[in-house]
């Protein structure tokens, strides 16, 4: 990264030597693996997105936070039960600024997600047809623009006025940069012919001659210059003084829209178009693609013209183009289903492995990390990549068959290192010819390298782990780490390098010895918090304060913070509205260890809790239950709340079988969950309504023995008032 600062490197540094389970391949990831991984990916992209967004002093380069924030995309693409509280999915940009007044969005202003390869891009249009049950030789259009690396801004017009500006802050609420903004020439004051009321989104930039002659200004006036474009532009925008901003040559591209009084075209490129009519600067490489290929075509001729734009760009931005199927696809989160941002590539590097290691994650997972020769890659320093696990070195894949033609990884060889959507970068293939005589093939571990114990495979497992469980000090640390992790207890004053403090002297070893830590530590105690170096009487009091405020806790945010392996967020939030209350919970729990009875049937028709995560909850119960009782017992745990709404299906548990016809699968559930249902994944007791399509089968006839509601297709549309 150019003119990185040290804070960024040292930030840069801390992401190289995060855990290995995060730095392994996607598709090798196990739950357990994923959920610390994405702990850590929420923690190094939030600090990203303050620095960023708040501060205007990016600690890490776009390309990078594109990289990070895709490695956490795909991960929780491939592993949904795990989706964080606290995820980046779930995060657009960051709190808005205390030296502003803030501005409500009337609409969320919303993220893209991303596409680095022409297949994702495949994949994106395929997804859609899919969710919108679209035949292959049905018509589908997108459109296609550079996708601008500046800052993103929010204009509402009333009456053809301008009313106020904001930034996007964290998509909800944005700071009033209405002043600053008036000062922009291609931001029209008055509109003709406009809606009443009119949202215009777009991007605050500053092209390349511009910003060189505001750096050049700078630097004879003694004051502060700038890294790159972006940084510039959002800079100035953001003034307090808003002379400074009229000084500075900011610029403005609409391309989308928030709020309106009434629609502006029946597609994108008609509604781009009336922006363009009521005065903006529209993007005059904006194009509409009938097909993939048109799509990629365009990204190539945007690709080859970049250099000599005269802006930054970091992409292509495709939207389909008809806003009717725009609406039918809805948004996730943090991002539109009917978008996409196809990234430019990652860059590459060769350099030399000077050693590997072996790094301990908190569910015992041993993983190999590469310590390469320093090298460049993408503008950012690299001296660590991932190897992901044994069969990675050895190359092979999961399935046994041959990687980069069979060719493993041994200290000694030159590799090629790229960078494109990880925390760390990855090693991409060896060069046999330059590898030394004396280089051995590598050989994993059978013993733990922090506690000894046996490290084992189990079978189907593609990583070997540590058998020692607690007794391992890399496991137990990391688990406290999860405990008071944001998304669990979150424990003001108690994070990761306080746990490790409080744990390498004794006086935290176990969850619930965070809860006894004053009795134990505090005043009147031989030994006490407030005379630990770094603290004092203060700040002892105020941890001890926070401690007891979180005593009391959601059952959702408790199931998670136990941190049983393969249980991430999403499935804590899915068991606790289930089961409703931590006595009915804890009850199932121990009834269910009888895989022949009614408890555990339950527990496994719970749509997204398989046999796999039913035997980790059980296993946790059984081998855990007196500590975790022990912690219970000096908490307070709040019962799930239900939802409040009063569609005809609300609180039902639905499920789905056979073909629908007119909506797809994912349509259906994803509006059934919309509207307040559970949606499950087989029949049981508990089932309200089966909805059967053409090809039902065993679940009709298991629903029809049970008494249970079956509907077909178009009586369950003209329930949910969509017939």
């Amino acid at each position: 990264m150019k003119n990185r600062s040290d804070r960024g490197r040292a930030l840069a540094g801390q992401r190289q030597t995060e855990s290995a389970d995060q730095m392994r391949a996607i598709s090798d990831l196990d739950e357990a693996a994923a959920r610390e991984e994405l702990a850590r990916l929420a923690e190094v992209l939030a600090r990203a997105n303050a620095a960023y967004h708040t501060d205007d002093a990016p600690i890490m380069s776009d390309a990078e936070f594109d990289r990070l924030r895709q490695r956490n995309a795909q991960i929780e693409a491939r592993f949904p039960g795990l989706i964080r509280p606290d995820s980046p999915s779930a995060q657009i940009g960051a709190a808005p600024s205390d030296g502003f007044g803030k501005i409500r969005h009337a609409k969320r202003m919303l993220s893209l997600a991303n596409a680095f390869e022409d297949a994702d891009v495949v994949d994106f249009v395929a997804s859609i047809r899919r969710f919108l049950s679209l035949p292959e030789e049905a018509p589908i259009a997108f459109t296609a623009e550079p996708k601008i690396d500046g800052l993103s801004l929010s204009l509402r017009y009333e009456g053809g006025r301008l009313i106020h500006a904001a930034t996007r802050g964290d998509g909800e609420t944005g700071e009033d940069v209405t002043a600053n903004a008036r000062t922009i020439t291609e931001i029209p004051q008055i509109l003709t012919n406009a809606p009443a009321v009119l949202e215009v989104r777009g991007e605050v930039y500053m092209a390349h001659a511009d910003f060189a002659a505001l750096n050049s200004r700078q630097a004879q006036a003694a004051a502060k210059t700038f890294a790159n474009p972006r940084n510039a532009a959002a800079g100035s925008l953001r003034q307090l003084d808003a002379e400074i901003t009229r000084a500075r040559p900011l610029r403005f591209f609409a391309y989308a829209w928030g709020e309106l009084s009434e629609p502006l075209a029946p597609t994108q490129t008609g509604a781009i178009a009336r922006l363009a009519q009521f005065g903006f600067t529209t993007n005059p490489r904006f194009r509409r693609c009938a097909t993939v290929q048109e799509m990629l075509a365009t990204y190539a001729e945007i690709a080859a013209e970049r250099a000599a734009l005269g802006y930054d760009i970091d992409g292509v931005v495709y939207k389909l183009d008809d806003l009717a199927l725009q609406d039918r696809l809805g948004l996730r989160s943090t991002t539109p289903r009917w978008a996409i941002a196809h990234k430019f590539p990652a860059e590459r590097a060769w350099t030399e492995l000077e050693g590997i290691d072996i790094q301990v994650g908190r569910t015992g997972a041993l993983s190999p990390v590469a310590r390469l020769k320093p090298v460049t890659v993408g503008g950012v320093v690299v001296s660590n990549a991932t190897l992901h696990n044994e069969d990675y070195v050895a190359g092979r894949d999961s399935r046994g068959l041959p990687i980069r033609e069979g060719r493993d990884i041994r200290v000694g060889d030159w590799v090629e290192v790229y960078r494109a959507g990880d925390v760390i970068p990855k090693i991409r293939d060896i060069d046999i010819a330059r590898r030394p005589t004396s280089a051995a093939p590598f050989e994993m571990p059978d013993t733990c390298p922090e506690c000894g114990s046996p490290a084992l495979r189990a079978p189907g497992d593609s990583v070997r782990r540590c058998s020692g469980g607690m007794i391992c000090p890399a496991q137990a640390v990391e688990r406290l780490k999860h405990f008071v992790s944001r998304a669990a207890f979150d424990i003001e004053g108690l994070g990761a390098k306080q746990i490790e403090a409080f744990w390498r002297d004794g006086w935290i070893t176990s969850p619930q010895e965070i809860f006894t830590l004053q009795d134990r530590f505090g005043p009147g105690q031989p030994r006490q918090v407030k005379n630990r170096e770094g603290w004092g009487e203060k700040s002892a009091q105020n941890l001890f304060e926070a401690i007891d405020e979180k005593r009391r806790i959601p059952l959702a945010r408790f199931i998670y913070a136990l941190g049983i392996r393969h249980v991430g967020e999403t499935s804590a939030g899915m068991l606790a509205a289930h089961y409703g209350t931590w006595p009915a919970f804890r009850q199932a729990m121990a009834e269910a260890c009888d895989s022949a009875s009614p408890a555990y049937a339950e527990l496994t028709a719970i749509d997204g809790v398989g046999p796999v995560m039913a035997q980790s909850l059980l296993t946790s119960f059984q081998a855990e239950r007196a500590e975790i009782d022990a912690l219970a017992a000096l908490l307070k745990i709040d019962a799930a709340q239900a939802r409040a709404t009063d569609s005809p299906i609300a609180g039902k548990t639905l499920v789905f079988t056979g073909t629908l016809e007119r909506m797809s699968r994912a349509e259906a559930k994803a509006r059934a969950e919309a509207m307040g249902a559970k949606v499950a994944g087989s029949v049981s007791a508990k089932t309200d309504i089966l909805i059967a399509g053409p090809g039902a089968g065993s679940k009709a006839t298991k629903a029809a023995a049970l008494g249970i509601e079956v509907v077909d297709e178009d009586t369950w549309l003209a329930m949910i008032g969509a017939g």
